[in-house]
C-alpha cells in the first residue's frame, strides 16, 4: 500500500450524555490498547464535537438519544481525520494489523441467508482514510434528514439500515464472502460479529478479530422493553421485520400515544 493511503494511527470512540464509562466499556478500551499499542485513543463527546452540526444531530441530542448522535459523529470524524472507530462495547481479541494494511473496511453484522439480506454494522469497526467519498454520501443522507418527524415521533432508522442501504446502491452483494464496495472491504460476520444478538451465543473462528458485546449502555427503559419484546416475538415469528414492527408498535402504545403509532404505521406504507 502506498504511504498516502495508510490509515492514521488513531482509534476514535464516542461517548455522549455525560455519564461515566462503565466497567465493560473500560475493559473493551483496554483490549484496543493491548492489540493496537501504537495507536492514540481519542474520545469524542460534547466537549469536542459540535452536537448542533446539523438538524438530525441536534434533534437526537435534545431527545437524549446518544447512540443516534454517535451514528453521525463517527462518519464525520473519520471523514475529517481518518483512522479506526469502534463502539465502546467492541472487544478486540487478536491483531487486526493485516486488515488495516489492506485499507478501509467495514463488517457484516448479519450475513445473507435464505430469509433475509445481510446487514453491515459500522459500530463493529471502521477503518478509513480521510475524505472517503462513500462516507460523504452517508453524511449527506443525515444532513438531508431529521431525527424528529413531523408528527413529533422519532426517526429511529438505525445506522445499520442507513449504511447498508447506501452500500447496496454501490453494489453490495448479499452473498457469503469478502467483497469490495467503492474501495472499502466488507468482511463477513465471523470477522467482527461472532456473538448472536438474541441468544448471546459466541461462535469464534480463526478469522474472528472482535466481539461485539451489545452493551446497550445508551438504552433507555423504552429501548430495553422493545428489545426484550422483540426477542420474545422472534420465537413466534421467524420473520425478523414482522417481529421488529410489532415490538415497535407495542412499545409506542406503552410509552407514548396513539399518534406516534399512527405515524409509524403511515411511514411503513410510504
Amino acid at each position: 500500500m502506498d504511504l498516502i493511503y495508510e490509515i492514521p494511527k488513531t482509534i476514535h470512540y464516542c461517548w455522549f450524555g455525560g455519564k461515566p464509562l462503565g466497567a465493560e466499556e473500560l475493559r473493551c478500551i483496554e483490549s484496543w490498547k493491548k492489540y493496537l499499542p501504537e495507536y492514540e485513543i481519542k474520545r469524542w463527546d460534547e466537549s469536542n464535537f459540535d452536537v448542533c452540526c446539523c438538524d438530525y444531530v441536534s434533534e437526537a441530542y435534545r431527545a437524549k438519544k446518544w447512540a443516534f448522535v454517535s451514528d453521525y459523529a463517527r462518519f464525520e470524524i473519520l471523514y475529517r481525520c481518518g483512522g479506526l472507530y469502534f463502539d465502546t462495547d467492541v472487544e478486540l481479541i487478536r491483531s487486526i494489523d493485516d486488515l488495516i494494511a489492506k485499507g478501509p473496511f467495514m463488517g457484516f453484522e448479519l450475513d445473507f441467508n435464505k430469509d433475509e439480506a445481510g446487514t453491515v454494522n459500522p459500530g463493529l469497526g471502521l477503518s478509513a482514510v480521510p475524505r472517503l467519498a462513500l462516507y460523504k454520501e452517508i453524511l449527506d443522507s443525515y444532513q438531508e434528514d431529521h431525527f424528529l418527524n413531523n408528527d413529533d415521533s422519532l426517526n429511529l432508522k438505525t445506522v445499520v439500515t442507513r449504511t447498508t442501504e447506501i452500500l447496496d446502491l454501490h453494489g453490495l452483494i448479499h452473498q457469503p464472502g469478502i467483497q469490495d464496495v467503492d474501495g472499502i472491504t466488507i468482511y463477513p460476520a465471523e470477522f467482527f460479529n461472532p456473538k448472536d444478538f438474541w441468544t448471546g451465543e459466541i461462535h469464534l473462528s480463526d478469522k474472528t478479530r472482535t466481539i461485539h458485546h451489545f452493551g446497550m449502555s445508551w438504552y433507555t427503559d423504552e429501548d430495553k422493553y422493545r428489545y426484550e419484546l422483540e426477542k420474545n416475538l422472534l420465537k413466534k415469528f421467524p420473520n425478523g421485520k414482522l417481529a421488529h414492527r410489532l415490538a415497535v408498535i407495542a412499545t409506542m402504545v406503552r410509552y407514548r400515544d396513539l399518534s406516534a403509532v399512527k405515524g409509524f404505521i403511515k411511514r411503513l406504507g410510504e
